[in-house]
């Protein structure tokens, strides 16, 4: 990051699913290429999605400086997930009040997921149940099986590595800036998929070009 050079290029439509496949393939095209692989990933929520935090994690050996994407904070004043503990020995979740929800290894929607449930005469008999799942029988906690690579992004998020790699990465949103304003890349010329590839490739190299310039020595002139 710090000399700022674009390795690699994939252009995809504005959809956070494709940006997030087309930098998995830049990673993997890069490594082939090139034998670069990077150490750490620095990147806003949009890729912190569990199933890219599992690639990274355990997959590339990547360590993700990156939000980790979370919506399972609650609105309506409940216990949200990060209110109950997880016990990795016993593989049970332990909810405010000291009961246990468990899960029957099921997974469910996405096939990515455990649902940890809490025993319906627990949550009826218990006084908390008014702060936990006033509307429903009993509690469920769902768990995405990447949730150690989530925890992994959590972790490393309080590091001062961290706080360095998202002041790091204000270099290449500088170079996203100068392609728009400087290069007038704000709007494709090309049409299609491979025109707009096109673009961003001679873009790329434009940009590789004029930092490099900077990044080279130019020799002392020697005297006559």
């Amino acid at each position: 990051m710090k000399a700022a050079i674009i390795v690699d290029v994939e252009a995809t439509r504005a959809i956070r699913q494709a940006e997030v496949g087309a930098a998995r393939t830049m990673i993997e095209r890069t490594e082939e290429r090139l034998e670069l692989c990077p150490e750490r990933i620095a990147a806003d929520s949009a890729y912190g999605s569990a199933e890219m935090l599992g690639w990274l994690v355990s997959e590339r050996a990547i360590e993700p400086h990156i939000p980790v994407f979370d919506k399972s904070a609650r609105a309506d004043g409940t216990f949200s997930r990060e209110d109950f503990a997880y016990d990795q020995q016993s593989d049970v979740y332990l909810c405010p009040a000291g009961r246990v929800l468990a899960s029957t290894g099921t997974l469910v929607n996405d096939g990515a997921t455990l649902l940890y449930r809490a025993s319906k005469h627990d949550c009826d008999a218990c006084e908390l149940k008014p702060r936990c799942c006033p509307k429903m029988p009993s509690r469920k906690v769902p768990r995405s099986i990447h949730e150690k690579a989530r925890d992994v992004a959590r972790e490393i998020a309080k590091t001062d590595a961290y706080v360095r790699s998202r002041r790091e990465r204000k270099k290449i949103e500088m170079l996203f800036a100068h392609l728009k304003r400087i290069l007038r890349l704000d709007r494709l010329r090309l049409r299609g998929p491979l025109g707009a590839r096109d673009e961003f490739l001679l873009a790329a190299t434009a940009q590789n070009l004029r930092k490099l310039a900077k990044l080279i020595p130019i020799p002392a002139l020697q005297p006559a």
